[in-house]
């Protein structure tokens, strides 16, 4: 166990140390983040994630604190690991994917100017990181000693799921009486205009929170929100919390790059949102049937499940035009 959260410590310096270099080395200067930069930033994050899967499919018994009877058993453990690690990165990545539609409308709702949207997005993520690590952990401990609470969660991924053909895609977001907003209006100073990226100021000597700390407060708000569908629907494939733990964090990590590189071209996968209320459908069933009727749905199966639902959704939106799109 000591082994384990050694382990997790040289992971959060690294964590840490990455986000230090992203602010004060690559992103010191205010600036929009242009298609080829978020690209790079994507490939760098998604080839990090990738170089840890292979650390676990080579040592991830010693870094998990594994001790295996025999060298076949201790190579099966690090095999299931390293698929249940890529089953929870992609299904946390495809999550992610409907995230990022909500804040591409939060910064147009705000006005926030693009220039800022890095600010907002690596103090969120910060945020993310500490309050994904309480909620990890916390569930984690719940489902140790009653794992009927999975159940539980997969009728919420199921009704998750079927809303999300209900509400047929629509991201709007009224900032007048969005619910952050208004608690923010109510107990904190908040000026009228925007301090260019400044989450605090000082006004007449008191001190005010900016309209660009109100909307940092609503991308936490709608992490929070996210996190009770996605962090549930990834102990579907394990029910290890550093397992879960690394998967949102790589995920997330790499969230940033990908919400400049899909912010200009969300309008073409249309058909991702329907994809993504299938997987959550799909990933509740599974957790139902584990559960109640011991009916089990294997890791690689499940993972083959997630990349085919994202890979058929993103064809779909590409080949068949939006309804509204035909009618023009």
């Amino acid at each position: 166990m000591a082994t384990q959260w050694i382990f997790f410590g040289g992971f959060m310096v690294f964590i840490l140390f990455m986000l230090a270099l992203d602010l004060g080395v690559f992103h010191k200067k205010d600036h929009e983040i242009k298609t080829r930069e978020a690209l790079t930033w994507t490939l760098v994050w998604i080839s990090l994630a990738m170089l840890f899967g292979v650390l676990l499919l080579t040592c991830g018994d010693w870094m998990l604190g594994h001790t295996a009877a025999d060298a076949a058993a201790a190579k099966a453990f690090r095999r299931e690991i390293f698929t249940q690690y890529l089953a929870g990165y992609f299904l946390e990545e495809s999550l992610s994917i409907d995230n990022i539609f909500v804040m591409i409308m939060l910064f147009a709702s705000f006005g926030v100017e693009k220039q800022y949207y890095h600010r907002v997005l690596f103090w969120g993520i910060l945020g993310a990181i500490v309050l994904r690590f309480v909620f990890i952990f916390a569930l984690g401990e719940l489902v140790t000693k009653f794992s009927w609470v999975l159940a539980v969660f997969g009728v919420i991924l199921i009704y998750s799921g079927v809303k999300m053909f209900a509400d047929k895609g629509d991201k709007s977001v009224d900032t007048a009486n969005h619910p952050v907003v208004k608690f923010a209006a109510k107990h904190f100073r908040v000026t009228r205009e925007f301090h260019g990226h400044d989450f605090f100021t000082h006004v007449d000597g008191k001190r005010f929170i900016t309209p660009l700390f109100v909307v940092l407060l609503v991308v936490e708000f709608s992490d929070i929100i996210f996190a009770v569908d996605s962090i549930p629907a990834v102990f579907s494939v394990t029910k290890d919390p550093f397992i879960v733990y690394f998967s949102n964090i790589f995920a997330i990590m790499g969230l940033r790059s990908l919400f400049f590189l899909l912010s200009g071209i969300t309008d073409k996968f249309w058909m991702l949102h329907y994809g993504l209320g299938v997987l959550l459908s799909f990933i509740g069933i599974k957790m139902i049937v584990s559960e109640l009727w011991h009916i089990e749905i294997s890791t690689v199966a499940s993972l083959l499940v997630i990349l085919g639902i994202l890979a058929g959704s993103i064809a779909l939106s590409l080949a068949i035009p939006q309804p509204q799109k035909r009618k023009q």
